[in-house]
Formats: structure tokens, sequence, C-alpha cells
């Protein structure tokens, strides 16, 4: 599968699921964008890096995905825009009655308000150029609810929601758009809470893996960055032309249950 030539942003991309899907769009031709809300030496490096490493055009531009001005001005500076991957997000876990009112306000505007923000200004963009695909990265919380994460399953459940209609706005059009539903996926992030956990269970990695942190994944495997990054390379495919409106869960078996 090729996306030669054409250009990938991908928000919340210098790091973990975004710069994995942004690292499997570049080896397979594409210009990528990536993003996040800091602007240091290391942001640039990471897309300088990207470039040579697949021998294309890759660049970093800040934008703070919780600013609506600054999730469509992202697309402006980027110029092109063939291909949008909506990946930025953030987590607080508390009961509702306790959740604090801020962290409610950023995990919507963050994980849900600013796909709506980019998407509104790249299907211009996609229009005119004639060709346009739409990933939003959701979760198996976009499907499913767990306890304590009001504020996280109801913006995941709301990228699921706007992207069907983005695809129906599409459906004429050689544009399509869909969300990937990973759960647990193996970032460094998620890499760096194992030896704390195993501490804190007095378990084994392996046992802390299986039965604490993929409690809810059958398979006891978790998804690899690599993973999302070959499935939203097949949604840019000419093979996925007519996937357009749904759900891909990359769960192992979560949602099945």
């Amino acid at each position: 599968m090729s996306v030669t030539g054409k250009t990938a942003i991908i928000t919340g991309s210098n790091s973990g699921i975004g710069l994995g899907i942004a690292e499997e769009l570049a080896k397979a031709g594409a210009n990528v964008v990536l993003n996040s809300f800091t602007d240091n030496d290391e942001d640039h490096a990471l897309a300088a890096r990207i470039g040579k490493d697949h021998g294309i055009e890759a660049r970093y531009i800040k934008a703070d995905m919780s600013k609506p001005d600054e999730c469509r001005a992202l697309v402006e500076q980027a110029g092109a825009c063939d291909i949008l991957v909506n990946n930025a997000g953030i987590q607080h876990v508390a009961g509702i009655e306790e959740f604090p009112m801020e962290k409610w306000d950023a995990i919507i505007a963050i994980n849900m308000s600013s796909a709506f923000h980019t998407t509104a200004a790249a299907l211009p963009v996609m229009r005119k150029s004639g060709w346009g695909r739409v990933i939003n990265v959701a979760s198996a919380h976009g499907l499913r609810a767990s306890p304590f994460k009001s504020a996280y399953v109801a913006a995941k459940h709301g990228v699921v929601g706007l992207t069907k209609v983005t695809a129906l706005e599409t459906a004429q059009e050689p544009i399509t758009a869909n969300a990937i539903c990973p759960g647990y996926v193996l970032t460094p992030l998620v890499e760096a809470q194992i030896p704390d956990t195993m501490k804190e269970y007095d378990m084994s990695r392996e046992d802390v893996i299986k039965n604490v942190m993929l409690t809810r994944q059958p398979s006891k495997e978790f998804a690899t960055v690599e993973q999302l990054g070959g499935t939203a390379l097949y949604l840019c495919s000419d093979a996925a032309a007519q996937v357009t409106g749904t759900t891909i869960s990359v769960d192992g078996g979560w949602t099945a249950m």
C-alpha cells in the first residue's frame, strides 16, 4: 500500500500512537506533519529524523488542540492535507461527582472538539485536491463504557458520532471518514507504568500485564503502535475506498464481549 506524495497531518504525534501512525505513513511514502502543544528542539529533530529515515518531507507544527483557532491554523500552516489523523488526547480518572470541571472541559476540547475543528478546516482542502481520508483515533471506550472515565468515554463516543456524520457528508466524494478504536496499546507511557505496577501488586511483569493491565482485553496482549499505523494505512488505500463511516476495533477482542 502506497500513499506516495500524499500529505498527512497527525495530531498529538510526537510520541505514542500518533508517532506510530506517522512512522507507518511515512514508510509508505506520505509526507507527514507532526504536531503537539510543545515546541522543543526535540520535536523538530524528530520530524527531521523521520524525513531522513523514509526519504519524505516531514515537519513539526506546534498547535494546542484545546484551542479551536490553533486546531484550524494547523491545517492552514501545513499547506496541504490529504490525510487527517485526529489522535490528540488526554485522560483523567475520577467519579462523576468529584470530576474537576476544568478536566472535563479539557478532555472534551482535546479529545473531541479538536477533531471537529481540524476536520472543518481539512475538508475544503481535500475537496479541492479531489481526494481525502479522515481517520479519527477513538478508543474501545468509544464503543464501551468504564466507571470513573466520564469525560473520556463521552468524548470518544462523540468522536465516533462525528466520524459517521463526516462520512455521510462526504459519501458521494472521493473522501472517507473512519474511526480506529484501540484497546490497550503498548506505548512508552504504558511501558513506564509496568515496573511501578509490579511493585504495587508484588507480581511478575507477565502477571501484571495479563491480570491487571489487560483484564478487559481477551487476547491478553497489547496492541502495538505499528499495528495501529498499519490499520491507518489500510484506510488510506484503494482497498478501503468504500469503507467509510465505520469503526475498526484493534482491541484484542474487548468489544466482542
